[in-house]
C-alpha cells in the first residue's frame, strides 16, 4: 500500500497477538523487513513470522521482558544485528489492568507503568542513534483511555495519557534530528484477550455500541500505523490519531459509570490477579 515502506527496517513490539500482529502483517504487505518482539510465549510471534515468510518477507522474533530495562537493551542489540539498523519503531507492547482505584497495590501500579511507559521511553532512547542515522519514524500506540474515563482503569488510563504527552514532547525534541514521532489511540479492537476475559464475548454485539457499527480489527490499526510511518504522512508530527470508529465522538449520557466493571483484565501478567 505504501511504496515508501519497501525495504524499511521495522520493529513492532508486542507483535505476537492482537494489534501488534495486525501492524506487523500490514508492514510486511508493504515490503518492510520486520523484527517482532514478544514477552512470554513465542507461539504467536513465531506464527506471525511464518506468515510473513509466506508473504515473501523477512522477519524474526525476539524475546524481552519489558518490566526490566536491561532485557530490552539486550533485545535491541540483537535486532540491530538482524536488521542492520532501524527505520521505524512501533511501540505497541502494553498490558491492561482493571481494578478499583482503592484496591490497587504499588507493585501492580509499578508493573503497568514499567511496561507501558518506562519500556517505550528507554527502548526509543536505545534505538535513537539508529533512528537518527535513518531519519526514522516512531509510532507509539496509546488508547482512547487517554481521552475518556472508564471505571477501574485508573492505572492503565494514566499510562495511555502519558504516552500521548510523551509523543507530543518527544516529537519536538527529535524533529531536529530528523526523527518523526506520532501516536495512534485505538478504540475497541477485536483481539484474543476479549474472548479469554469477557464471558460470551460477541464482536457483533460489541459493534452495536460503536458509531461505525462494528468493532475494529487489528488490520485497521495496522493500516493507520503503516500510513503514519510512511512518507505520505511526512507533515504529521507530534500528533495522536484516534482510530475508534467514532467512540470518543459519542456523548454516552447515562449511569453506566456507576456500575462495576464485569471483565477482569490482568490475569497472567499482574500479580495477585
Amino acid at each position: 500500500m505504501f511504496g515508501s515502506l519497501k525495504g524499511k527496517r521495522v520493529l513492532v513490539t508486542g507483535a505476537g497477538t492482537g494489534i501488534g500482529r495486525g501492524i506487523a502483517l500490514e508492514f510486511a504487505k508493504s515490503g518492510a523487513d520486520l523484527a517482532l518482539h514478544y514477552s512470554r510465549s513465542s507461539a504467536g510471534a513465531e506464527a506471525t513470522v511464518k506468515k510473513i515468510h509466506e508473504l515473501g518477507g523477512k522477519a524474526a522474533a525476539f524475546k524481552a521482558d519489558f518490566a526490566h530495562v536491561e532485557s530490552l537493551k539486550m533485545m535491541s542489540r540483537s535486532i540491530i544485528e538482524f536488521l542492520g539498523g532501524l527505520d521505524v519503531l512501533i511501540n505497541n507492547a502494553g498490558i491492561t489492568m482493571n481494578k478499583p482505584f482503592e484496591e490497587v497495590t504499588q507493585e501492580q501500579f509499578d508493573i503497568v507503568y514499567n511496561v507501558n511507559v518506562k519500556a517505550p521511553f528507554f527502548l526509543t532512547q536505545e534505538f535513537f542513534p539508529e533512528l537518527e542515522k535513518a531519519h526514522g519514524v516512531v509510532v507509539n500506540i496509546s488508547s482512547i483511555h487517554a481521552f475518556e474515563g472508564c471505571r477501574e482503569h485508573s492505572v492503565y488510563a494514566g499510562t495511555r495519557g502519558a504516552i500521548v504527552s510523551f509523543t507530543r514532547e518527544l516529537a519536538i525534541e527529535l524533529a531536529p534530528h530528523g526523527i518523526r514521532v506520532n501516536a495512534i489511540a485505538p478504540g475497541s479492537v477485536e483481539v484474543d484477550n476479549h474472548y479469554k476475559v469477557i464471558p460470551g464475548f460477541d464482536p457483533k454485539e460489541a459493534g452495536k455500541g460503536i458509531p461505525s457499527g462494528f468493532i475494529g480489527q487489528p488490520e485497521d490499526i495496522g493500516k493507520v500505523a503503516a500510513f503514519m510511518a510512511s512518507n505520505e504522512s511526512r507533515y504529521i508530527v507530534g500528533q495522536t490519531l484516534i482510530a475508534d470508529g467514532g467512540t470518543t465522538s459519542w456523548m454516552p449520557f447515562g449511569d453506566g459509570f456507576k456500575k462495576p466493571f464485569k471483565a477482569s483484565f490482568g490475569k497472567g501478567y499482574i500479580k495477585d490477579f
